[in-house]
């Protein structure tokens, strides 16, 4: 085969609270710096210390660790500054989220680094926040304007300039003829969704390519991703080219192809890295990734909502910046930087 920011919530309107309630009683099972925010009094005493929570969509993709990592970075380089890392094991529980934010506001903490999982969902608790006095940034995902602003700064990749990379790219590895098919990640995430759109953009330009979008959704891990990477595949064997518009999504779609034998023979552009779809672009199975710089967003992050508090003027809005890299540039120094992110800050090995 080969030749060559908002949304609308699809979850019922009912109340967080008791949900959250009960998600914050098993915090102890989310990825964080050390116990849960209610218990992570280390500061509290201290008035010069500043308790910066950082509530990232999940914590288990490396996205998130790269995040975690600038923003322990900027703990570093801050005197005075305290970070508590503390998310939602999966991306998709968005009930987990609201009571982390719930959490924290009661625990009184100085600010809030937030990527939302839902732009409708977590308006309020970030309104909550805000009018409790905590400041909020939000980064990675943006907010839907429409129901509310009461953040700080948002800071984030330009998503749509990333998928309009992806299918541009896509249209040059096709030479402007082809059917290409999306398989898009998860409805309520704001930043995919602006991915996906850029490339409906970029690749309905090119006039001989036939764009297959049958709506479907990857979900929050690469399991769900494989499982509906493989129904697509079976409704639609004879394709070109194909797009995922995240790590969890690419991944998916990759081990269904190997599954089927198709790796390397149908075109392959995805979004984010981690090690095995690095690889797999070294291997020839995956023809570009486009990668944000999720440590700089981590970092700037934690650095806006200190420097708020500080009394300093913030951006409304800081572009992190987007990079396509295919097997022909991922030698380059900027691109094994953002490939091969730097964990050091988070101690370990």
């Amino acid at each position: 085969m080969r030749g060559g920011d908002h949304l609308h919530m699809h979850t019922p309107r009912t109340t967080f609270t008791l949900i959250g309630i009960a998600a914050a009683l098993l915090l102890g099972s989310c990825g964080r710096d050390a116990a849960a925010p209610a218990d992570a009094t280390t500061g509290a005493d201290d008035p010069k210390l500043l308790r910066v929570a950082v509530v990232p969509k999940g914590t288990t993709h490396d996205f998130w660790k790269s995040v975690h990592a600038g923003a322990k970075r900027a703990e570093q380089s801050l005197e005075g500054v305290e970070v508590t890392f503390t998310g939602p094991e999966r991306e998709d529980d968005r009930a987990q989220q609201v009571a982390l934010i719930e959490n924290l506001i009661s625990a009184k903490y100085d600010a809030i680094v937030l990527a939302p999982l839902d732009d409708t969902a977590l308006v309020a608790p970030v309104r909550l926040a805000t009018r409790a006095g905590i400041p909020v940034v939000i980064i990675d995902s943006g907010l839907n304007a429409e129901v509310g602003t009461d953040f700080v700064s948002f800071i984030a990749t330009d998503n749509q300039q990333g998928g309009r990379l992806a299918g541009q790219h896509m249209a040059t590895l096709l030479e402007g003829t082809g059917r290409v098919l999306i398989l898009r990640y998860q409805e309520g995430s704001a930043s995919t969704r602006l991915r996906e759109q850029g490339f409906v953009e970029a690749i309905t330009e090119a006039d001989g390519i036939e764009l297959i979008d049958p709506g479907r959704y990857a979900g929050a891990t690469r399991a769900t991703a494989q499982e509906a990477a493989e129904n697509l595949l079976t409704t639609y064997s004879d394709i070109d080219g194909i797009f995922c518009p995240n790590e969890s999504s690419t991944f998916g779609m990759l081990l269904a192809l190997r599954s089927r034998g198709l790796a390397g023979d149908v075109r392959f552009v995805g979004f984010d890295a981690s090690e095995g779809l690095v690889e797999a672009m070294a291997s020839g199975q995956i023809d570009a990734l486009v990668v944000q710089n999720p440590i700089r967003m981590g970092q700037l992050g934690v650095r806006a909502a200190v420097e708020h508090i500080r009394g300093q003027a913030q951006e409304p809005r800081i572009d992190t910046g987007v990079m396509l890299i295919t097997p022909e540039t991922m030698d380059s120094a900027e691109a094994r930087d953002l490939l091969s992110p730097d964990f050091t800050a988070l101690g370990g090995p």
